[in-house]
């Protein structure tokens, strides 16, 4: 595990972004832990966060002309981003959608630069891809290209197959699904530390009934 993949987990776990516990998903799925990216919506957690995802990307080394976050976590996340990234004095435009499509003003349902080019889509977390496969249709209807997806956290779930929604993503539309970290990674961590252990059965349950 990378050290900012560890300070991302230790990260989500101090703001109560990630939790432990029973909770029931947007799929129906009953999940031992849940995710909320919102909660690190706070002047002490964004640097960080943000240096998270953007040493990410480096590793990654992918090139792209515009970011797009989708509503609504995605808004945040693409704009802190995106300011991290600026302090390299790269151009690269920022833009995020609507949940419903304004007729008045601007118009559209697209706030900021239509995204063109190769586009970086971000967004906190994947589980069924159903909200990920939105994004790039939107994308692709505008005549951008949807190059790379990076997410905080890869549930590694089945998507609508046997296969993982990730790859179910990047099989349908050719372009690269990544993450800060995933359920694999999460499971390593909680049976490092033990503070957390005791959680570590419970994920690799749910891993093995949901897990691609």
């Amino acid at each position: 595990m990378k050290d900012y993949q560890e300070k991302f987990i230790r990260l989500a776990l101090n703001a109560e972004a990630l939790i432990f516990g029973d909770f029931t998903l947007k799929s129906g799925r009953n999940s031992p832990y849940f995710f909320n990216a919102a909660k690190m919506l706070n002047t002490k957690f964004l640097a960080d966060l943000s240096e998270c995802y953007t040493k990410t990307l480096q590793d990654l080394n992918v090139s792209f002309d515009s970011i797009y976050g989708p509503a609504y976590k995605g808004i945040f996340l693409a704009s802190i981003i995106g300011a991290s990234i600026g302090k390299s004095d790269l151009d690269i435009p920022v833009s995020f959608n609507r949940k419903e499509e304004k007729d008045h003003g601007e118009g559209g349902d697209i706030i900021g630069q239509l995204p063109s080019g190769n586009v970086l889509i971000i967004d906190d977390v994947i589980s069924a891809g159903t909200a990920a496969r939105e994004s790039i249709e939107k994308i692709k209807s505008i005549g951008a290209n949807p190059k790379i997806m990076l997410v905080g956290l890869d549930r590694q779930e089945k998507g609508s197959s046997n296969i993982s929604a990730k790859a179910e993503l990047e099989n349908d539309f050719g372009l690269t699904v990544s993450s800060i970290v995933n359920l694999d990674l999460l499971i390593s961590f909680v049976s490092d530390d033990s503070n957390f252990k005791e959680f570590k059965t419970d994920l690799e349950e749910y891993r093995n009934n949901w897990g691609a």
